[in-house]
């Protein structure tokens, strides 16, 4: 067994923040299965550690499950070929272990890289040829002699001229039948070789920064069923070549095997490219690698971020910054700066020369979401390979600045005398353009006390009572002030305006009668109207209404009086109603109301008592005046009449066509009477006594229930002399010829 050697333990920071270690081991192809290929020393005294083998790449079964031992929180690991390793060099030259490592919470994760060289003395027969079953062919019994059975290979056969292979065979047939022989294989060597590259020589370049098991380039040859190897340098530390693809791969990290030197570090490879059935039909390729270093820093900026505040009047082409940047890698290298904007809006704010940062147009926050803050960043490209770039974040921050004084629309608003306290009269709109608009607080200037504006909605409410007749029209000047629109809180700005309010009149005050109680006495003549009065009325405390409305609303008796405006009239009765003969009297009613367009309408009512004479004074006995009661005393109306009956020339005439008529229905009942007496005596004696009786009894009965009747009426109707009620006529009935008393004024009747 061949010592092992530890190449190089490092420590290398991986992406996840967590260590891992690597090792590089280079091993024999000619060892076998229990070598011992690394050893591991943990230290893990809290918890029992673990040795996990992830994966293998190329995938294999080679390698044995990692082994783990110790005590007092030492451990020693262990990693090893596995009893079906079988290496290779020509085949697999390299291979690499992604090993776990584990103790309580830590967990580490390491990588093994092997390297496999080949081994000069060591010739092995490869296939199922070596296996414990060995290989199996089949042939037909007829096979002719002298075919080709099989066919064995050995490495290095090109380089060793010809060949003698003694072969021990054995056939068995049949049952228990079988013989032996010894073969013997001389093999000979071909001349010539069709195996070729298109090119002799060829040159690659390579960044230094390719891990393990990259590709570097796939070489290819023609021929048939060809296999390639790198016969130059051997072993290869640095290059594996795939045995079948010709792929070239590196073995390690470049930047890890301390091999690259300042500038471009080439290293030259002799490829062969070789038929596998024919090893010594062959072609070689001179293959240069030149590694170049790779750039491992990016550019490093002062400042690395940059924050700042500008007021939005900033003048354009004010420097924010100036970016100072330099390569860690080459400090000689030129920089390349870049500005990325990120705000969605305005987007030419700021502009980038060469490393100096500006504003590129006018800062103006009096847009909703115009700026306040705008997000960019600077990016810094090196011109190494690959190409590194830094970026500086930039936030430039836009204060406000209160450019704008507030304003309010100069507006007149009307409310009505008695609009009641605490009622809203109208509102003050106020602007600002700057953001944000309108935020602006309302307050009154040396205004009346009665009104009030709100400090935030500029809503205008009434606080005390008004008087139309007293103020008509209040100035009122509210003071509009801004505020939250300066970097600076206590910047404000304010404007002005005037607010006319007008008190519109509203009908408080009820019409007054002068005198609000009148007492008259008049006679008017058949067939005239008669004015009677004409009120005087009026609002005291409200001259300027003189629109007033006049209504009866009481005591017009089959209506004898009516308004014309303020006049009362007295009606000539219309055809057929009875002309008072004796004095009447009207306790009038009359509604005075004003007529104005405001509301409510108030109203008063004013009494007029009026004593109706007939025309013919000669025959009547009473006295005509006027009085007038004062408005703050309460009327009383006393009448003293005295009964007496004088009938009219059209009474006297209408009696006498009634009296006829009654005589003329006697006369006609009495003729009845006496025809039904005739026909009596033309009878039968008894009978016709029979029915004469009856008819007397009939008539009696019926003279009966008239006086019945009218003895009811006479009870029930009060005494004429006892009674108030006041008759100035007299007349009869047309069917009952019966007597009675008419009040002509107020058409009640009473029989006699």
């Amino acid at each position: 067994m061949v010592p092992l050697r530890l190449l190089v333990i490092l420590l290398a920071l991986a992406i996840s923040d967590l260590h891992s270690l690597t090792w590089f081991v280079n091993v024999s192809e000619s060892e076998g299965p229990g070598t011992i290929l690394q050893v591991f020393t943990f230290n893990c005294s809290s918890n029992t550690p673990t040795l996990e083998l992830l994966r293998v790449q190329p995938p294999t079964t080679f390698f044995n499950t990692p082994s783990l031992a110790g005590r007092e929180g030492i451990y020693v690991a262990k990693v090893t070929l596995s009893s079906s390793a079988r290496l290779d060099a020509l085949a697999v030259n390299h291979y690499e272990l992604q090993l776990k490592y584990t103790c309580g919470n830590l967990m580490e994760e390491a990588s093994l890289y092997l390297d496999v060289y080949r081994d000069p003395g060591h010739i092995q027969c490869a296939g199922r040829f070596v296996s414990p079953a060995g290989e199996i062919i089949q042939v037909p019994e007829t096979v002719s002699p002298g075919a080709l059975l099989y066919t064995l290979l050995f490495p290095g056969l090109e380089i060793q001229g010809a060949q003698v292979f003694q072969l021990q065979i054995s056939v068995t047939f049949g049952q228990g039948q079988s013989c032996k022989g010894m073969l013997t294989v001389k093999v000979l060597p071909v001349h010539f070789s069709q195996v070729s590259f298109l090119k002799k020589t060829q040159d690659i370049i390579i960044h230094e920064n390719l891990g393990p098991g990259s590709e570097v380039i796939q070489v290819q040859a023609t021929g048939f069923d060809l296999r390639y190897e790198i016969c130059s340098p051997v072993p290869s530390p640095l290059y594996s070549i795939g045995r079948v693809d010709g792929v070239v791969r590196t073995t390690m990290p470049l930047e890890l095997a301390g091999t690259l030197s300042a500038g471009v570090v080439s290293t030259k490879l002799c490829v062969k490219a070789f038929e596998q059935l024919r090893p010594w039909a062959s072609a070689k390729l001179i293959l240069t690698v030149n590694v170049q270093p790779v750039n491992h820093w990016p550019p490093h900026c002062s400042p690395t971020l940059l924050v700042t505040e500008v007021p939005e009047v900033t003048p354009v082409g004010t420097i924010l910054s100036t970016f100072m940047c330099t390569d860690p890698d080459s400090p000689d290298t030129n920089l390349h700066y870049q500005l990325r904007l990120h705000s969605p809006f305005n987007a030419a704010s700021l502009c980038l020369h060469d490393r100096v940062l500006e504003v590129n147009t006018t800062l103006d926050c009096d847009t909703p979401g115009a700026c306040f803050q705008l997000a960019a960043s600077i990016l810094v490209h090196d011109s190494g390979q690959p190409q590194m770039t830094t970026e500086v974040p930039v936030l430039v921050m836009v204060t406000p600045v209160n450019e704008f004084s507030p304003t309010c629309a100069t507006s007149t608003l009307r409310v009505r005398e008695d609009a009641r306290p605490h009622t809203l009269l109208g509102y003050v709109v106020g602007t600002d353009m700057d953001y944000p608009q309108n935020n602006v607080e309302y307050h009154t200037s040396n205004g009346p006390a009665i009104f009030a504006v709100d400090r935030l909605s500029g809503e205008v409410r009434l606080l005390g009572p008004l008087d139309y007749e007293q103020q008509r029209l209040y100035m009122l000047t509210i003071l509009v002030i801004d505020h939250g629109q300066d970097w600076d809180p206590t910047n404000h700005r304010s404007g002005s305006c005037i607010i006319t309010i007008e008190v519109e009149d509203v009908n408080d005050h009820a019409p007054e009668c002068e005198p609000p109680f009148q007492e008259l006495t008049i006679s008017t003549p058949l067939g005239h109207n008669v004015e009677v009065t004409k009120m005087s009325c009026q609002i005291l405390q409200e001259p300027q209404r003189l629109a007033l409305s006049y209504s009866i609303v009481g005591g017009n008796h089959q209506s004898r009086f009516r308004l014309q405006g303020a006049v009362l009239v007295h009606n000539d009765p219309v055809f057929g109603s009875p002309w008072p003969q004796q004095p009447c009297t009207y306790e009038l009613l009359i509604r005075v109301a004003d007529a104005g367009s405001s509301i409510p309408h108030l109203s008063t009512t004013a009494t007029i008592i009026v004593h109706l004479l007939p025309w013919k004074a000669s025959t009547m006995a009473t006295s005509t005046h006027r009085a007038i009661v004062p408005s703050r005393m309460i009327p009383q109306l006393v009448t003293d009449t005295e009964v007496f009956w004088q009938p009219e020339p059209w009474f006297v005439v209408v009696l006498t066509v009634t009296s006829a008529f009654l005589l003329l229905a006697l006369g006609w009942l009495l003729s009845k009477l006496l025809w039904g007496l005739t026909q009596v005596l033309q009878a039968p004696r008894k009978p016709g006594k029979a029915l004469l009786l009856n008819s007397i009894q009939r008539k009696e009965r019926s003279i009966d229930g008239f006086m019945e009747t009218s003895r009811m009426e006479m009870s029930q109707a009060p005494n004429s002399v006892l009674s108030l009620e006041h008759f100035d006529n007299k007349a009869q009935g047309a069917r009952t010829s019966r007597d009675y008393l008419l009040n002509t004024c107020t058409g009640t009747q009473r029989w006699l």
